[in-house]
């Protein structure tokens, strides 16, 4: 053989090992793509953007890893189970407040029926929870594996909205309820157990819920000789 068929073979070999290696790396570099394009879409559920969404859940995970943060995402997290802080919130505000008892008992419900809503809505919609807690483990355990939307939202929302109509004028007491929701909203993207868009979801379906009652509840005024009663 001769030295230029030699060089020839060789460089041919060079070029197809270079040409293997490239469809190698190629393929690799597609599959991580497809991989990150899949996870973006479970991730995102179908909703939002998926990169936004999880690089907002790793920047307020990162706040878990303070102590004092995280001992109070997990709290408000806990209180907030199954609507549990805001069902004894209602209660407690139609036992006292006798004149307005019906009132606090339809808020009440309002929280409940948004729990129950966002529960029925989760089973049709089904996306997972974020699979590492936001860059590393989640700092609660959840009841169910579904995410969207965030009950603890929806309830929490409902209850703002609810309970702070009821609440007297000044002082920043209709601010309470506000304020002790939108901590709690918070808390559950900071434990890792929701992606923002699970929350805004769940804030949005439960202030809505709330203001069923407000508009379907029937008018118990009346008027006489042109004047209410």
């Amino acid at each position: 053989m001769r030295y230029g068929d030699s060089h020839a073979d060789g460089a041919d070999g060079e070029a197809l090992s270079d040409g293997a290696d490239g469809e190698a790396l190629s393929g690799r570099a597609d599959g991580e793509a497809l991989a990150d394009r899949r996870d973006g879409g479970t991730a995102a559920g179908g909703t939002g953007d998926a990169s936004a969404d999880r690089r907002l859940l790793a920047a307020l995970r990162d706040c878990g890893d303070r102590p004092a943060v995280a001992a109070a995402a997990r709290s408000l997290s806990y209180a907030g189970e199954h609507a549990a802080l805001w069902l004894a919130a209602g209660l407690t505000g139609a036992a006292a407040d006798p004149a307005r008892r019906s009132a606090w008992l339809r808020a009440t419900a309002a929280v409940a029926g948004a729990h129950l809503t966002s529960m029925a809505v989760k089973r049709v919609v089904r996306r997972p929870r974020p699979p590492d807690g936001g860059g590393r483990a989640a700092l609660v355990r959840t009841v169910g594996r579904h995410s969207f939307p965030s009950s603890h939202a929806a309830s929490a929302a409902a209850a703002a909205v609810a309970f702070g109509a009821l609440l007297p004028r000044g002082g920043g007491r209709r601010l309470l309820p506000a304020a002790v929701a939108a901590a709690m909203c918070v808390s559950r993207v900071v434990v890792g157990v929701h992606y923002p868009t699970d929350v805004l979801a769940g804030a949005l379906l439960g202030g809505l819920t709330a203001r069923v009652p407000t508009v379907t509840r029937p008018r118990t005024a009346g008027r006489r000789n042109g004047r209410p009663v």
